[in-house]
């Protein structure tokens, strides 16, 4: 029962949805305001996902309706299940063990596969472009990606994410050499959630929605916050691996922590996507391989060079 609590409701299921809703909001009223603007109501995301849950769900006659429908549920299957393996109030997750590292990346990739195969078997035209353009933004920022959050794992001299935080928060100088990897992280991070300067996938003024440009009622829904939970499980992941701060002062005071640095990581990305325009995918893929791969390889290379030192 303790297990199942876990993961349907907390830290599971239930306290992702809710969180990943209020990072919605937050991301989205951050974002206006920074353009001058008001912005939605506090209960916007929550009246988006009623609306688009009550609508009639619609499959296109072309499309492989098993792999349509289930796109979406695999998506959050994923996401709820990486999110076990991240530490929030201190310094053990909830499942860690050793190389979780490397599933919870291998679990984040899952979502824009399903954005690509979800889109490309609805066999619209505008959601096959849309499609194609996810997987090619995924080669592009997935390596930098990788490296940025591996070079502080190979610091540590472990690939669990309990340990990198453990070794970062008796190490907590250490982390001052990896700022260069926590800010390709964050710009990595945006081309996973698709945001500005990376929205190519689904730039409503070339291609509708891109890969949902088909997607309806239930199934858009879950999609929707599909995306909301990714949002607050990448700022999650980039909190444990860059940002292990306050994980020995109890539960409580460790997750208002957990709360406070993964907003802060939603206004570096709501300020990082209001300060930038939308890229072409050349200019994005270039920008990925000639300049913050290179930076990440580099970080990589420091941080072996800080471990000779150390030992």
């Amino acid at each position: 029962m303790e297990a199942l609590f876990n993961i349907f409701v907390f830290p599971g299921l239930l306290f992702v949805a809710v969180f990943g809703l209020a990072a919605e909001y937050i991301d989205r009223k951050l974002y206006a305001l920074m353009q001058n603007r008001i912005g939605p109501p506090w209960f916007q995301p929550v009246a988006d996902f009623i609306k688009l849950a009550s609508k009639q769900e619609l499959v296109p006659e072309h499309a492989d309706s098993f792999v349509f429908k289930m796109m979406p549920v695999i998506a959050i299957t994923s996401i709820i299940t990486a999110f076990l393996y991240i530490p929030m109030w201190g310094s053990n997750a909830l499942f860690a063990f050793k190389g979780d590292l490397v599933v919870v990346l291998y679990l984040l990739t899952v979502p824009t596969l399903t954005y690509f195969l979800g889109g490309w078997y609805s066999r619209s035209v505008y959601s096959m472009i849309g499609a194609a353009r996810s997987l090619t933004q995924l080669f592009a920022y997935e390596i930098p990606l990788f490296i940025s959050i591996l070079a502080p794992a190979m610091l540590a001299d472990t690939w669990s994410l309990s340990g990198i935080s453990e070794y970062f928060s008796v190490h907590p100088w250490h982390i001052l050499f990896n700022i260069p990897g926590f800010v390709i992280a964050i710009i990595a991070l945006l081309g996973k959630l698709e945001k500005v300067p990376f929205d190519i996938p689904e730039a409503e003024t070339e291609i509708v929605a891109g890969a949902f440009t088909e997607y309806s009622g239930r199934l858009l829904a879950l999609f929707r916050m599909a995306i909301d939970m990714e949002l607050v499980i990448g700022a999650s992941l980039l909190a444990a691996v860059f940002l292990p701060f306050g994980l020995h002062y109890g539960p409580w005071v460790g997750f208002g922590l957990y709360i406070l640095k993964v907003l802060f990581i939603i206004g570096l990305i709501s300020l990082s996507r209001t300060i930038v325009a939308r890229l072409r995918i050349d200019q994005m893929i270039g920008f990925c391989w000639k300049v913050i791969a290179p930076v990440a390889f580099l970080q990589f290379i420091a941080d072996l060079i800080i471990k000779g030192i150390a030992k």
